[in-house]
């Protein structure tokens, strides 16, 4: 389970795997609709009467991308044909078009006739019914459509256009696709198909012996045969080798505004900071939305993905770009939320990158008793990033035009949903979305929420609400010492759940209560950080030579093993990377930098061979679990590489 290649622009994601398939596209919103599912778009080539689908187990890769850039740079060798393949995928940095470039080299000493098939295997708006798969002779194309959405293909080689088409039907009765068409070398030419359709299109050259040619795909997007049409003439214009250098020099320009003194980080440190940078633009729609992750295996487990925007999620990853100096790209977050949140002043669950409420597992009511099927902390954790966001940019329009709809709104209904008698909020779901009670983290949240408020209420002179939403706060901490700290425990609880009416701490050990600190509730030097932290950092350590933090004791979540004492659960990045961060925080000379160091290269050395990062890895062999790349991973490195890069700055001036 792991998306192995990203590429995209805001509007249009293309995930590829570790063969070079695509496996998904998705078009007008980044998460949202997948034009392809899952299923493979696949590439094959045809040697002098032989031919190979590039998952061939015989096919070895080298996965990467171009420096500091999201065109992939992808090298495929099949000893046994002779043949090494060098292949460059990229979106256009403003217009929907996909474009790849695979330069053929020939390790033989004889010419050879080569071609290439690319298979395109797709299900329009996430079903199969009614599509329509034809060839277009204006322009000598290959084009899907349904309704508004028009994917047109097409390509050269040094000898010309498309050398050989065909369309069909596919997974129906007993027909596979015309993909099963291109095995012997030769496509069949039928020129439409409707229904579960899918098309195969091939490109001929020569290649001279320790030679190489290049040949050229790409594919259009838009709402019309015109509009399609118009994107596939500006590509064969300005040549597609031309428009991938000029997505490089882009995303080149666009990483400049990313710290660049690092400190002593490693080169591959250093390399996966910025690919996380990239990576997380890949995940964010231009509108706003920031998904979690956008990997469709996971439907295979439970018949939902991670194509979502999860307040928290978004929050978290806002406050990582915006720390490294993103402020103009996660604008639009805040007001993607200033539109979503409810009458009453919360937000749901999870969105669609649309901006309607995505599925959610949080019921009304329970055994009788109402609830309100929230995590309260993500409506308090798009307060804090907000304010997090003003107080390094002073951007003060962002605010000020959210002031009424969001930041007001937000902070009087985390002011109001507090249990009186425990000056606590009330019972939501915690972050996991896993149990019902009152959380530490969420607690903690909240706190970091109302003082975010109560900073921009003094921002804008409106000091009553000021002094509301800042002894709201205190009330909450106040609570939080009372009733989460154990002091026989010596850290604090996971949090409160009620047990025959009664209010019963939850000791279980978790990752999560690095909140506490995160948001301002305790500074690090107090000693119940400390404790806490610590017990984190050695109760949680997974005990294999993968090593990591898991997120609690006896976490469920693709659990491995029932040995919990030695895994008591799978690393998780984010976790292991809270660690990270207390340790930066609580270093006073550079010699404490050593071990938020080391979890940084750990991290680099569990990436993907791409640099990609799952949300969990397997205790045992370290394999990606769940998946890959996740949002909030890539940009947990980025909040703990510049938290690093400042404290070694300060530490090296003092």
């Amino acid at each position: 389970m792991a998306r192995h290649l990203v590429v995209g622009n805001g509007k249009l994601l293309i995930n590829l795997d570790q063969h070079g398939f695509i496996r998904d596209i998705y078009y007008p919103y980044v998460g949202q609709l997948n034009h392809v599912g899952g299923h493979y778009c696949r590439v094959g080539i045809w040697v002098q009467g032989e031919f190979s689908w590039l998952d061939h187990p015989e096919w070895k890769f080298k996965l990467d991308y171009l420096e500091d850039s999201l065109v992939t740079n992808v090298f495929a060798s099949h000893e046994r044909l002779g043949i090494q393949l060098q292949i460059n995928d990229g979106i256009h940095q403003r217009e929907c078009i996909f474009l790849k470039q695979v330069t053929i080299r020939n390790l033989r000493d004889d010419a050879r006739e080569v071609r290439l098939f690319f298979h395109q295997d797709l299900m329009i708006e996430g079903t199969e019914v009614g599509d329509t798969a034809v060839y277009y002779p204006d322009n000598h194309t290959i084009f899907h459509y349904k309704r508004s959405n028009y994917f047109m293909f097409n390509g050269f080689s040094d000898e010309g256009g498309i050398k050989q088409y065909s369309t069909g039907v596919k997974r129906f009765n007993t027909a596979e696709g015309t993909w099963r068409d291109a095995e012997d070398g030769t496509l069949m030419g039928n020129s439409i198909a409707q229904g579960s359709v899918d098309s195969t299109l091939s490109f001929g050259t020569t290649v001279a012996g320790q030679n190489s040619k290049t040949i050229y795909y790409w594919m259009s997007i838009g709402e019309n045969l015109e509009e399609v049409k118009r994107l596939d003439q500006y590509v064969r214009e300005h040549h597609p080798e031309r428009l991938l250098s000029r997505v490089v020099i882009y995303w080149n320009h666009w990483l400049q505004r990313a710290e660049s003194d690092l400190g002593d980080l490693t080169p591959e440190v250093r390399k996966l900071f910025k690919l996380s940078l990239l990576l997380v633009r890949t995940q964010t729609d231009e509108r706003g939305a920031i998904l979690a992750a956008n990997d469709t295996d996971i439907l295979q487990y439970n018949r939902d993905h991670y194509s979502y925007m999860w307040p928290r999620d978004g929050a978290l990853v806002a406050d990582a770009m915006s720390l490294a100096g993103y402020q103009s790209m996660i604008a639009p977050f805040f007001q993607f939320c200033a539109n979503a949140i409810s009458s009453e002043g919360y937000l749901f669950h999870k969105y669609n990158p649309d901006g309607t409420v995505g599925s959610s597992w949080h019921p009304y009511i329970v055994q009788g008793s109402r609830r309100l099927p929230i995590q309260e902390d993500e409506t308090a954790l798009v307060l804090f990033a907000l304010w997090q966001d003003y107080s390094r940019h002073q951007v003060i329009e962002l605010p000020q035009g959210l002031y009424s709809k969001l930041i007001r709104k937000a902070a009087n209904f985390l002011s109001s949903f507090i249990e009186p008698e425990l000056n606590l909020p009330k019972p939501s779901y915690d972050l996991w979305e896993e149990r019902y009670g009152i959380w530490t983290y969420t607690a903690a949240s909240v706190y970091g929420g109302l003082m975010a408020a109560a900073y921009f209420t003094d921002l804008f002179g409106d000091y009553e609400r000021s002094d509301h939403y800042r002894s709201t706060a205190e009330r909450i901490k106040n609570g939080m010492l009372e009733h989460l700290w154990d002091e026989e425990a010596g850290r604090f609880a996971r949090g409160l759940i009620q047990k025959d009416n009664v209010w019963v701490k939850d000791m279980t050990l978790e990752s999560s209560m690095f909140g506490v600190l995160d948001f301002g509730v305790l500074p690090v030097e107090d000693e119940r950080v400390q404790k806490t932290m610590l017990s984190i950092k050695h109760g949680l350590q997974v005990k294999t030579e993968i090593g990591g933090i898991a997120r609690y004791k006896n976490d469920y979540y693709f659990q491995q093993t029932g040995d919990i004492e030695r895994i008591p659960g799978n690393p998780w990045i984010i976790c292991t990377l809270w660690v990270a961060n207390f340790e930066i925080e609580s270093a006073k000379s550079l010699s404490e930098l050593e071990s938020p160091k080391k979890t940084l290269e750990w991290v680099t050395r569990h990436a993907l061979s791409s640099g990609l990062l799952p949300e969990q890895l397997n205790p045992f062999d370290g394999s990606p679990l769940s998946v890959a790349p996740l949002t909030w991973s890539h940009a947990t490195v980025v909040q703990t590489v510049c938290k690093y890069a400042a404290k070694y700055k300060q530490l090296m001036s003092n």
